[in-house]
């Protein structure tokens, strides 16, 4: 019996664990992801949603209505894989060179199809229900795109769901956190503009390598002497780019850094702060300094009565002590952060468990998402529709 074409009975689990396996056989990248949305599309239309395709470029919503409420509740899993090569050796690993999903994205599709089927067959709720599948949330820009094309205009939502699995903490434990959760996410492109000349007379040029390496320096003061202990913020230079050859000075020089914060007042302070730096250098120097901010994701903050209600609904389903109210901190960065600034949500994590392929950091060539939170993230979704729409 396959549990992705019946119509009735019991969730067949296994039928499930091979369709994510299937998803992590084929992945597909970024905001491309055709064969997964279909895949995703179609099984939905099998079970009686409502399906919309190619929303935000290859985003899937699935919508089911049962009785007469009003309430819209939405419920978020990302499709997506990383560009990144496998080293895994077992049957499901990906077929595709230089492709793996090594942050669970097969395993949160295939988590809401689990919960999908099993809604499908419940009338035990009144409202509606629209469930949204992803593309390119390692991009940052698949909800965006989504959004950008009328997602919650055209499917209007009360309050917005998503899941992440957790590696390195126990299977059947989860955290549901308020407030701040996961880090926003910024690239500040630094352009230093100097004058060129030749490396034996560095005073007829304005060399921009020493503003290079004094910004360098000083950058790595803001989060130490700027910022209060209590405010957390991540400041990386990823990348610098000076000169040709070694006998030239160079007309221009820069870099790229990443800021992440846990708040729009620390992201705020730190990019006041990295401006008036700039400007000093370029009195100190004599050069000039384009500064160009881009903000990928704001940071991802969890409401406070969301968080509440979907706590006290989960309760049920945890052992105590199980359900955690925070993890350590996390300065990765989630664009559902984005859905989060118009739709009040919460987004939690479920522990993906310990060992080599299970306890190993996403993003990982050895990571694999746990199986069994088929089960228990289905479990939760099912939950949380029953309670909120009634």
């Amino acid at each position: 019996m396959n549990a992705l074409n019946q119509t009735r009975g019991e969730l067949d689990l296994d039928a499930f664990i091979q369709l994510r396996r299937e998803i992590h056989q084929n992945p597909e990248l970024g905001e491309h992801t055709p064969l997964t949305a279909e895949l995703v599309a179609s099984k939905l239309e099998n079970w009686g949603y409502e399906v919309h395709r190619g929303i935000g470029g290859h985003g899937v919503v699935g919508v089911l209505r049962r009785g007469s409420g009003t309430r819209r509740l939405g419920l978020r899993a990302d499709m997506d894989a990383l560009p990144m090569q496998e080293k895994n050796r077992f049957a499901h690993a990906s077929r595709i060179e230089g492709r793996m999903h090594a942050c669970g994205h097969d395993g949160h599709t295939a988590i809401l199809l689990a919960a999908a089927w099993r809604m499908a067959q419940s009338p035990d709720f009144n409202g509606t229900l629209n469930l949204i599948f992803q593309p390119d949330e390692e991009g940052l820009g698949g909800a965006k795109a989504m959004m950008d094309d009328g997602l919650f205009r055209r499917f209007p939502c009360d309050a917005i769901f998503a899941l992440h699995n957790l590696p390195g903490i126990p299977v059947g434990t989860a955290v549901v956190q308020a407030g701040p959760t996961m880090a926003s996410s910024e690239c500040v492109s630094v352009l230093i503009k100097g004058r060129g000349g030749h490396g034996a007379m560095p005073e007829r040029a304005v060399d921009p390598i020493p503003v290079l390496a004094s910004l360098i320096n000083t950058i790595q003061t803001v989060k130490s002497r700027n910022l209060s202990v209590d405010e957390h913020a991540v400041i990386s230079i990823g990348m610098v780019e000076a000169g040709t050859v070694y006998n030239i000075i160079p007309d221009t020089a820069s870099m790229l850094i990443s800021v992440r914060t846990d708040t729009a007042q620390t992201e705020g302070k730190i990019n006041q702060r990295l401006a008036e730096i700039a400007q000093g250098h370029e009195q100190m120097f004599g050069v000039e300094i384009e500064l160009e901010t881009t903000q990928l994701a704001p940071a991802l903050v969890n409401t406070a009565e969301e968080t509440e209600m979907l706590r006290q609904c989960l309760e049920p389903l945890f052992k105590p002590g199980h359900l955690l109210p925070h993890a350590a901190k996390i300065m990765a960065t989630e664009d559902f952060a984005w859905m989060l600034t118009e739709v009040p949500g919460c987004y939690f994590f479920l522990g993906n468990g310990d060992g080599e392929f299970h306890g190993c950091s996403v993003h990982n060539p050895h990571y694999d998402f746990n199986d069994e939170l088929i089960r228990i993230g289905s479990d939760c979704w099912l939950k949380l529709v029953k309670d909120y729409l009634n």
